[in-house]
This record gives C-alpha cells, structure tokens and sequence, in this order.
C-alpha cells in the first residue's frame, strides 16, 4: 500500500487496535516524530525503534491497560503529506483522565511514515500524564 492517506489511516487503526507489528511496520527506519512543549517526551524522537519503543511504547506505563480509546476524526491528504486529527482517551495509572485531540502532519515515503508533527494540548497531557511536571487538568491552550 503507498497511497499516503490509507498509510496513515492504518497506522492509526494499528495503534487503536493494540497491533504493535503494525505499527513498527508503519515507519522507516530512519522516521523521526516531533512532539511539542516541554514534558519529558517532547523532542524530536529518532529512527523507528525510538518512536515505537520510546515514544510510543514509552506511554504505556502511564495508562490503564484496557482503557486507552484512539478515534480518527479525518484526515487530509495532499501528495506525500497527509494531516490526521485523532482523539485519544484513557485512564491513567494516576487516577485521571487523559482525554486529548491531537492532529499530526505526516510524511509518507515508500509507503512508509517517514515523518511525523504532532500538535496536541501539551498543557492537559502534562496535567493528567506527568502529575507535578506542570499544567492544569481542565486542559489549555494547545501548543
């Protein structure tokens, strides 16, 4: 498949659906993913095995196994960018819940997600993810 937009929308159903071979086999080997703000995750994450192992893998200690819900709102597709909007939600392991839209500029080469931007509300996600790093839970302005 490397038509960007069904790249994209089935990395997506990959995450929903907990299929992490899926999701590896969604990037490069050289892919980067940004993600803003300051919280302990945000930089610009490094090649398949730290986004999936590091980035991604990296949160699921912060949530409830079984509670995390992935939706994709839409998507729109130009060329070899495509920008996807998502929501996420969950139970942390900190009693709180995460409840997030998040939208991501993708870039597809070969089939394969080489680059990723995403923009979420950093404010919110430190509140319920990263209790004492900072924010507030009811949410705020996104970065």
């Amino acid at each position: 498949m490397t038509d960007p937009r069904a790249v994209v929308v089935r990395y997506v159903e990959a995450v929903r659906d907990g299929d992490a071979d899926a999701v590896r086999a969604s990037f490069t080997e050289d892919a980067t993913w940004r993600y803003p703000g300051d919280l302990p995750i945000s930089k610009v994450w490094r090649g398949r095995d730290a986004i999936v192992d590091g980035f991604l893998g990296g949160m699921a200690p912060v949530f409830v196994p079984g509670t995390v819900e992935i939706e994709l709102v839409g998507t729109v597709a130009e060329g070899d960018r495509v920008v996807a909007e998502w929501t996420s939600k969950a139970r942390t392991v900190h009693g709180a819940v995460y409840d997030n839209r998040c939208v991501g500029v993708f870039t597809v080469r070969g089939g394969l997600i080489a680059a990723v931007v995403e923009y979420t509300d950093t404010r919110h996600a430190a509140a319920v993810l990263f209790p004492g790093h900072g924010g507030s839970p009811s949410g705020g302005a996104a970065v």
